[in-house]
């Protein structure tokens, strides 16, 4: 059976180690995939959009989640249940095949993140961090306007993996330059092609 569910912008909705029975669909709005330390120290570990599926890996096993999923915006989601959708698996095998793609794909990023912290400098992380938040965006808008991305400055710092401040100071630079323009809660991206440039030189 499938559910519909809706979270406001800043709610939990599911916890790190709570029971995984079931798997999510993104509808609306954009949910993050987060990880907490004991100090409150937050890493953004995936950011979700209209379309992509979330907690998936602890749906497949039956064992607990692996992060927290919070609601970044108003979020409309689809909730697959796990006793519901194990047996479509066990019959369809190109079901099956897609699951393993989005698997693959989520351990190339993993893998690509933790590459990006050890041989990327912040600012080119920051560029990266806004790319992947544009991508999705860019989906839905007119090519070449300017795209506006709703995150924080803390967010884009815990998804980049760098302080609020760290952050704050290098889009400051970027809006004084002129390629995006900072509002509340908002960035404005308005010269993809200067942050491009900085993803295409990473090293330290």
């Amino acid at each position: 059976m499938r559910e519909w569910s809706v979270t406001p912008a800043g709610e939990e909705i599911y916890a790190k180690g709570s029971p995984g029975q079931s798997m999510m669909a993104v509808l609306r709005g954009a949910a993050k995939m987060t990880s907490v330390s004991r100090d409150g120290k937050e890493i953004v570990l995936n950011i979700m959009h209209p379309g992509e599926i979330f907690g998936e890996i602890a749906s497949l096993d039956g064992g607990e989640r692996s992060a927290d999923a919070v609601a970044m915006t108003d979020c409309e989601i689809l909730v697959l249940h796990r006793r519901d959708f194990m047996p479509i698996l066990e019959k369809r095998a190109d079901i099956c095949l897609i699951l393993l793609r989005i698997f693959c794909q989520r351990l190339r990023q993993t893998s690509e993140q933790v590459e990006d912290v050890l041989f990327r400098h912040l600012e080119s992380r920051v560029a990266k961090a806004l790319l992947h938040l544009a991508e999705s965006a860019t989906l839905h808008g007119v090519p070449g306007s300017p795209i506006e991305l709703h995150v924080s400055q803390r967010e884009l710092g815990n998804f980049a993996g760098g302080s609020r401040e760290s952050v704050n100071k290098i889009l400051q630079s970027w809006h004084k330059a002129g390629w995006i323009v900072l509002g509340k809660g908002a960035i404005v991206i308005r010269n993809l092609a200067a942050i491009e440039r900085l993803v295409a030189t990473p090293e330290l």
